[in-house]
């Protein structure tokens, strides 16, 4: 079973930088190693529904980007290892949520893997 485990996030002031790292490890079921899940960053503020910020697919390795986030945030994938980060530039106050990494394994129609979510704080 495939688990995911964020790091990065923190208290930052408007302006700042922040990245965020998210690590798969387990074992793979859908008959394809991780490597080949499509990995997504979402983040949820209090009292709304969980949103896509920026996504990124094996198969085809253009960027998704949310408009609030497209020119300031960046997902990468590293070449060796199963590590996703997104490097978020020019934090606004309005980024303030929960960020999770996700995974969409082979053969889902969904995200269907989830970390346990990193806060991200930006003060104004």
């Amino acid at each position: 079973q495939v688990q995911l485990v964020e790091s990065g996030g923190g208290l930052v002031q408007a302006g700042d930088s922040l990245r965020l790292s998210c690590t798969a490890s387990g074992r793979a079921t859908s008959g394809r190693p991780i490597s080949y899940y499509a990995m997504a960053w979402f983040r949820q503020e209090p009292g709304n529904d969980r949103v896509i910020v920026a996504s990124l697919r094996w198969s085809n390795g253009d960027p998704y980007y949310a408009d609030s986030v497209q020119g300031r945030f960046t997902i990468s994938r590293e070449k060796v290892g199963n590590t996703v980060h997104l490097q978020m530039n020019s934090l606004k106050p309005e980024d303030t949520a929960v960020y999770y990494c996700a995974a969409q394994s082979v053969g889902s129609s969904r995200y269907n893997i989830w970390g346990q979510g990193t806060q991200v704080t930006v003060s104004s």
